[in-house]
């Protein structure tokens, strides 16, 4: 391509109009900061130095002088339902919800914010209302994990497996391993109103939605052995060595009751030290440490216990061998054993914790269903000193 003379001419055109457009923009950003009030500013200042308080004051201000701040509304609505302020939270998405003047969105939007202020409330009869009505619009994914949470919140767990197929076939996602424990809630209620038929069924359906669930399992063994079945309820309950054997500690004593109703202690004791030589765990060393106790002695649990620790050492252990010490060690050396076995318990206390392992509460009993987070079978079924070393 040639130069031509008039291509002079065009430099300084487009240069401006670069410059007026510029110009433009400046002055249209500098009208809407200077539009906006100054304690809009002193919110953002107070955000960044992790001001919470502060914060909200500086924005509920705003909020004030200019009801149109719709998005401002919103977040304000969402900090107070985090921090607990639930009230607060309910009166800010009410009367976004009752505004003639939003849009469908934005009313759709606020209604979501609002089912989430009751969910957290616990007016869960208006939560799962409002969520329901939000199925059908693009808040429907989240809508129906948001029932999912509010029907396990009330019990309604015939509902709460319906939302889980909903879920599975919208999202690709498996939500089977939640509907099987669903069905294992069921089959409590049905025991609780000595419906054992009723129970049995729902139990075959947990294992129907997730083969090998191990909480069903358990359950089919406690009511064979309920029902005077003490080895077939043995049969069950070894199934879990194949399936999960993490799982034997809450089991061992079951186990060797069962054989012990069977008139078979021994053979019980014998079944109870293989799975503790293949899986350790404290609870199984318990176990079988107050078998051997009851049938051999002190001194034979004491070297279960010391054989054991030197195989797989911890601070539990340690314990329950001072413990074990105690009942056969001489006047002249129990006082001794005594203090250290008493400073080291207090040291061991925290460490018998179960832990979640989606959110990190620590409990005293093992929880099939998380009281913190409400995950389901994320403990697990050994005591946080176990699970800091590795196996």
């Amino acid at each position: 391509m040639e130069f031509e003379p008039w291509m002079l001419l065009a430099f300084p055109l487009f240069f401006g109009m670069g410059w007026l457009a510029a110009r433009m923009d400046i002055k249209q950003l500098v009208d809407e900061s200077s539009a906006l009030p100054r304690s809009y500013f002193q919110g953002l200042q107070f955000l960044l130095n992790e001001q919470q308080d502060k914060a909200i004051d500086a924005f509920i201000e705003v909020v004030k002088v200019d009801p149109q701040t719709v998005d401002l509304h919103f977040a304000l609505g969402s900090l107070f339902r985090r921090r607990g302020e639930v009230d607060r939270a309910l009166r800010m998405h009410l009367n976004l919800a009752e505004r003639a003047d939003l849009d469908e969105g934005k009313k759709e939007q606020a209604r979501f914010e609002l089912a989430q202020d009751y969910l957290k409330a616990g007016i869960l009869d208006r939560a799962e209302s409002i969520f329901l009505d939000l199925q059908n619009t693009p808040y429907g994914r989240q809508a129906l994990e948001f029932l999912l949470e509010t029907y396990q919140k009330e019990h309604d767990w015939l509902k709460a497996v319906d939302i889980t197929q909903r879920l599975s076939a919208l999202t690709n996602q498996s939500h089977a391993k939640e509907a099987a424990f669903f069905y294992c809630e069921l089959a409590e209620e049905d025991l609780a109103r000595q419906r054992s038929d009723a129970a049995r069924a729902h139990l075959e359906q947990a294992l129907d939605t997730w083969p090998h669930l191990t909480r069903a399992t358990i359950m089919l063994g406690d009511m064979e052995r309920t029902a005077g079945n003490p080895a077939r309820a043995i049969e069950t309950w070894r199934q879990i060595e194949q399936h999960d054997p993490q799982y034997l500690p809450l089991v061992a004593e079951r186990l060797l009751d069962a054989y012990r109703e069977g008139g078979h202690l021994d053979q019980g004791i014998d079944v109870l030290r293989g799975y503790l030589t293949n899986h350790h765990s404290l609870d199984l060393m318990n176990v079988v440490a107050g078998a051997v106790m009851q049938r051999d002695g002190a001194d034979a649990a004491y070297q279960l216990i010391r054989d054991e620790l030197q195989l797989n050492p911890t601070l539990l252990g340690l314990d329950r061998l001072l413990e074990t010490r105690l009942l056969s060690v001489g006047e002249e050396r129990r006082s001794d054993v005594e203090l250290v076995r008493k400073l080291l318990h207090q040291r061991t206390s925290a460490l018998s914790m179960y832990r979640c392992s989606s959110c990190g509460f620590k409990a005293r009993q093992f929880y099939w269903h998380c009281p913190a987070c409400y995950g389901w079978e994320t403990y697990a079924p050994r005591h946080t000193e176990e699970n800091g070393k590795l196996h």
